[in-house]
């Protein structure tokens, strides 16, 4: 993907923005990659500037329908070609949400979206990412930083949450929860 992107935006300035908390861990490793690609071949460097944001539309493993965003101005992305780092693409409400507004009232440059999984679903809206990792079955993962009631962003791996794992941690509050994650999540 990191290949990819350096490829399709060679000449230009990016802003990357992550979408958090889930898209944290693949944005630190594409944007480790790209470093890498750099590196090795200088030739393919592409400058990017970074700003952070929080879009939240879940609620356990349900879509609210609605979109909250929080932590940047998006004034400052008018002009810009823009490249959203996400972890997961579900229904694509959210993003594709999202897009419309910046294109309607701030108009970068252009806009894009790098995601780390791509869910194959009916319900999906049509919104289809520009970079995809991986597409995977309608199922709720977990791990890699994606999480369900704010557990299981620690684990190493992604995985499929179970109905364990979705009663174990329904109304999450802190506590110790290593053992039930490991019973309740299976490797994907």
């Amino acid at each position: 993907l990191a290949h990819d992107i350096m490829e399709d935006y060679h000449g230009v300035t990016i802003h990357l923005i992550c979408v958090l908390k889930g898209g944290s861990t693949f944005f630190s490793d594409l944007s480790s990659c790209m470093k890498k690609i750099h590196n090795y071949n200088r030739e393919k460097y592409i400058p990017y500037t970074f700003d952070f944001i929080r879009v939240k539309s879940y609620e356990g493993t349900s879509s609210t329908g609605n979109v909250k965003i929080d932590n940047i101005d998006v004034s400052t992305l008018a002009g810009k070609h823009v490249l959203f780092v996400e972890d997961i693409i579900d229904t694509g409400l959210t993003m594709s949400r999202l897009l419309a507004y910046l294109k309607d009232q701030v108009k970068p440059a252009s806009i894009r979206v790098a995601s780390l999984l791509e869910k194959r679903t009916d319900r999906s809206c049509g919104f289809k990412a520009d970079y995809v990792g991986f597409s995977v079955p309608d199922e709720f993962a977990v791990g890699y930083c994606l999480d369900y009631n704010e557990v299981y962003r620690d684990l190493p791996h992604i995985g499929v949450i179970n109905q364990l794992g979705i009663d174990k941690f329904r109304d999450y509050e802190t506590k110790d929860h290593a053992a039930a994650a490991a019973a309740a999540v299976k490797e994907a």
